[in-house]
């Protein structure tokens, strides 16, 4: 028998892909055409590009980055409580929150004991479909770790040095009904990431192909 797979070549296993849980760098996603989602996102394919890992105390979660054919750049992670939900989060820039929201009223999201509400201004041509018009403030300076690992295959250093993930703090705000959110990402040289997130159902994903 081992002669001949020799000659013949062993048949190639196709990995079976059956889960989002189990996207990996290469892979590919298609997003359903519902209207309820972004007008980038709305049938769209992306493919995985890279797998990073969020270390909270308690929590470790997946996040893959998503790349689109026109370029987009977005990031998924599950959120999984009684249900499981896509979490997609896209990075605006200062401009774009300039635009949204009044800087003054922004600002208040840093003060402790604050409870920050955000009223929606304006969206542009990126940030349309994925605001709301009134957001509440629910997490105040989460510390978290950030590794350029992926935690399922790779182990995570707990010590400081070069192996370490980056420290930041998390500041999260939702809309009313919690399917629209913000969050602000400080990091421990001053930085600040701001995502708007958006919480879909898994079957908005209605197409996966293995990379590999």
């Amino acid at each position: 028998m081992s002669f001949l797979k020799k000659i013949f070549g062993e048949k190639k296993e196709i990995r079976q892909l059956n889960s989002v849980k189990d996207l990996t760098t290469g892979d590919i996603i298609v997003l359903t055409d519902s209207f309820a989602l972004p007008a980038n996102l709305r049938q769209q394919q992306f493919q995985v590009t890279a797998v990073n890992s969020y270390e909270y105390e308690r929590l470790t979660q997946t996040e893959w980055v998503l790349t689109g054919e026109n370029a987009t750049e977005l990031y998924l992670t599950l959120e999984e409580d009684d249900k499981s939900y896509l979490k997609f989060s896209l990075k605006i820039e200062h401009a774009d929150v300039e635009s949204l929201f009044d800087l003054e009223q922004f600002s208040d999201i840093f003060e402790e004991n604050n409870q920050a509400q955000l009223s929606r201004q304006a969206d542009n041509d990126k940030t349309q479909g994925w605001t709301s018009d009134l957001y509440q403030q629910h997490v105040f300076a989460q510390v978290g770790y950030f590794h350029k690992k992926d935690h399922r295959s790779e182990t995570l250093s707990a010590y400081e040095g070069k192996e370490a993930g980056e420290q930041f703090e998390l500041y999260t705000l939702y809309d009313p009904a919690e399917d629209r959110g913000i969050d602000v990402e400080v990091w421990s040289d001053g930085d600040t990431d701001v995502f708007l997130t958006l919480f879909r159902p898994l079957t908005d994903i209605v197409d996966m192909y293995p990379g590999s």
